[in-house]
């Protein structure tokens, strides 16, 4: 049985919870993070870190272990609180941000929220070609919810030069249904559509021309 979400209001407050760690890998100024990974919205930090591996991208997470499912909100991420994020951002001129959500009237609709724009609609036509054709991919934001859009100014997936974009992961990509739960998590084999969507971010952000300005 999945544990309720509790809330919480600051990152330094999260950050003293035991078993809560931050992960950084520090390289290009490309940045992959996941804000809620591990058991809060599992598989994030998975996508995240090894699409980062694998593109030469900078790399933070903050994991939650298993048991454990404490939201704070994107925009509540204050750099101020903690070194490893600064250092992050820091260092990152774009951002992709993995995030998962669960809605019951959709399960099905991969959300490319954030203030870029111009790299939204670029990893839209990407992963429309290698999706399962199950799943819809919405990269219009008039059409995401407005809690999903990603468009906060404090959000850290806005708090660099190019801004970048917000990636929301509907479950049915996380889940592995022929072992009945989250890919990654407890020995769970990676589903094969979750290894599609992380191919289809590596080959976008390969294809994303290095001296283009991302908000053009």
């Amino acid at each position: 049985m999945m544990n309720s979400v509790k809330s919480i209001e600051k990152l330094a407050d999260l950050l003293s919870i035991k078993g809560i760690v931050e992960q950084l890998e520090l390289r290009s100024t490309l940045g992959l993070c996941a804000l809620h990974g591990g058991g809060l919205e599992r598989g994030t930090d998975i996508v995240a870190r090894e699409v980062a591996k694998k593109t030469g991208a900078s790399y933070y997470a903050l994991v939650q272990p298993e048991g454990l499912r404490y939201h704070l909100p994107s925009s509540r991420f204050d750099p101020t609180e903690s070194p490893r994020l600064t250092d992050f951002l820091q260092r990152s001129e774009t951002v992709l941000s993995i995030h998962g959500y669960g809605r019951e009237d959709d399960f099905w609709a991969v959300l490319l929220g954030g203030k870029n724009r111009p790299l939204a609609h670029h990893l839209a036509s990407h992963l429309r070609g290698v999706l399962p054709e199950d799943y819809r991919v919405v990269d219009e934001i008039e059409a995401i919810p407005k809690p999903l859009r990603g468009l906060h100014p404090n959000n850290p997936v806005n708090l660099v030069p190019n801004k970048g974009v917000q990636v929301e992961i509907p479950p049915g990509l996380r889940w592995n249904s022929d072992y009945g739960f989250w890919s990654d998590v407890d020995d769970t084999p990676r589903a094969e559509q979750l290894d599609l969507l992380i191919n289809g971010l590596v080959t976008a952000i390969r294809q994303w021309p290095s001296d283009r300005s991302t908000l053009d």
